[in-house]
């Protein structure tokens, strides 16, 4: 064969090959590392798999554990505070370079378990209830918080009822709440505050841990049935807990209640609080947007991890909904978003 066709053949093959591989590399680029990989981060989204409010916490963590890049495991609580103190101690011997945790157990229990995974190098930021006692200690190293202030959004949303339906000194106001639990009791507080300097009087039932674990169960339909047996006069029921609240329109129904017959106000959109405002069941709820509660924590961790940022407290709103706003968010409640 002629020396310089050969070569010509070469050179075309040559060329064939680098196309494809150009043609491949456009097609399929490589794979790129995000910018938080390797950081090893547990997070606690509070409730049960499958609970509404802690699906949509775990909905932001996942989004921001898919967007950031880094390893997270998961722990679900129940909205058990000793079953999430065990869980904690756990994860503390994991040796995770971060903790995303619930506030829920308290300073003084928590504290002393929060100095220990920091001693250990773990950085620790808290979601939904904060602990400012412990965060001062630690805001340095990245412990921030991402919640509601408890006590501000309980007062807001009685406030807020208060206006909406005129209530007046004599009616009757029925909060079922946890003003047993340290810290997290306080939105409970805010709550029974709110309806007192209306002048509304004010009915406390404590939800059980029973009810606290299983919101959509028979023990929760008789814990309302026996509350309202207890205080037939009740005009408002106000719910310090997302999923009861999620759960209220359909135990109201199996009581044989018509929507209205008992204003119901409560916390945490989902979709089941949607159609339960939509339906009539549900007069009022307060907006913590837990996706965010979800979100900022990892965001906030992995920050802090690899470019030693602080803190960051962040609000994430006290916003009120209802029927004349409640479309707006709707189609975002039934991504399980809002």
């Amino acid at each position: 064969m002629n020396k310089k066709i050969l070569i010509g053949i070469i050179i075309v093959f040559i060329l064939v090959i680098a196309g494809g591989y150009y043609f491949l590399a456009q097609k399929f680029p490589p794979k790129q590392e995000k910018r938080f990989s390797g950081i090893n981060v547990i997070f606690f989204p509070g409730g049960a798999i499958g609970d509404s409010f802690a699906t949509i916490v775990y909905n932001g963590a996942k989004a921001a554990q898919e967007d950031l890049g880094a390893n997270v495991e998961y722990k679900w609580s129940d909205w058990d505070p000793n079953k999430m103190i065990e869980q904690f101690k756990e994860a503390i011997d994991e040796k995770p370079d971060a903790i995303c945790m619930m506030g829920h157990p308290g300073a003084e229990v928590l504290g002393p378990l929060i100095n220990e995974a920091e001693r250990k190098g773990i950085i620790v930021t808290l979601q939904n209830v904060d602990l400012p006692t412990v965060r001062a200690q630690y805001s340095a190293q990245g412990m921030g918080y991402a919640g509601q202030n408890v006590y501000a959004s309980g007062l807001a949303l009685a406030q807020g009822a208060a206006r909406k339906y005129g209530l007046k000194s004599g009616d009757q106001a029925l909060v079922f709440g946890l003003l047993s639990e340290v810290g997290r009791g306080d939105r409970t507080k805010g709550c029974v505050d709110g309806f007192k300097q209306a002048g509304v009087t004010v009915n406390y039932k404590e939800i059980t841990d029973d009810v606290n674990k299983s919101p959509d169960s028979d023990v929760a339909k008789n814990f309302f049935a026996d509350a309202l047996k207890e205080f037939p006069e009740t005009k408002i029921i106000l719910i310090d807990h997302g999923s009861l609240t999620a759960a209220s329109p359909n135990i109201l129904k199996e009581l044989g209640k018509k929507p209205g017959e008992i204003l119901v106000a409560g916390f945490d959109l989902s979709a089941s609080t949607v159609k339960g405002i939509q339906d009539g069941y549900i007069g009022l709820v307060s907006d913590q947007q837990p996706f965010l509660q979800g979100y900022l924590p990892i965001l906030q961790v992995v920050m802090a991890k690899k470019y030693n940022f602080a803190g960051l407290d962040i609000d994430t709103g006290v916003g009120l909904i209802d029927s004349t706003n409640v479309e707006a968010v709707s189609k975002l409640a039934a991504e399980g978003i809002r």
